[in-house]
């Protein structure tokens, strides 16, 4: 091999920025729109919440699939699945233990309902549901109480995950919101 120079074993190792445009066994997965999020930290200004402006924004703007009177559901930007939902309620709340009981009922509804939604339009196997409370506890959003419902699949797994950490998502949020959107029972 020729390159820049020899390694410490005497090798000359071609550098990787040489070759960008040669096609090799690897296949890419870009996924330039993290960056937002990687580079500005996870932790919104309070002012800028995003549970918070969601609601007066429109509902394919915002991801939101369906509103309640206490809490609405919408489809997580940064998703560990395609289908990925929260269910937020919309006074600005932490923790699970400050909500209201209305809160924690319409969050258990909504749950319910986005899991029926979900298994009928992508025809998902099983589910992970969850809350992480504080940024300790790893919330994205710590100061904006919100439910992780991710559906699976008995199939899902691939190398990504397993070696590099990375999760492929096969559907554009948008097209995801319309379908989960559109079989949303009525109110």
């Amino acid at each position: 091999m020729r390159g820049p120079g020899p390694d410490a074993d005497g090798l000359v190792v071609d550098g990787s920025s040489e070759y960008a445009a040669v096609p090799d066994a690897f296949q890419r997965l870009w996924t330039p729109h993290r960056m937002a999020y990687i580079q500005d930290g996870q932790q919104p200004h309070a002012d800028d919440c995003p549970f918070c402006v969601a609601p007066a924004m429109t509902d394919e703007k915002a991801l939101i699939v369906a509103r309640g009177e206490h809490a609405y559901v919408l489809l997580n930007l940064f998703p560990y699945n395609s289908g990925h939902l929260l269910v937020c309620p919309y006074r600005h709340v932490a923790t699970y233990d400050q909500a209201t009981p209305a809160e924690v009922a319409e969050i258990g509804e909504l749950t319910q309902i986005a899991m029926r939604v979900l298994t009928a339009v992508s025809r998902c196997d099983g589910f992970n549901i969850g809350m992480n409370q504080g940024r300790i506890a790893g919330a994205g959003i710590a100061e904006h109480l919100h439910q992780h419902i991710v559906p699976r699949w008995a199939l899902d797994s691939n190398f990504f995950p397993i070696i590099a950490g990375t999760k492929a998502i096969p559907r554009l949020l948008g097209d995801v919101r319309d379908d989960v959107a559109n079989g949303w029972p009525s109110r």
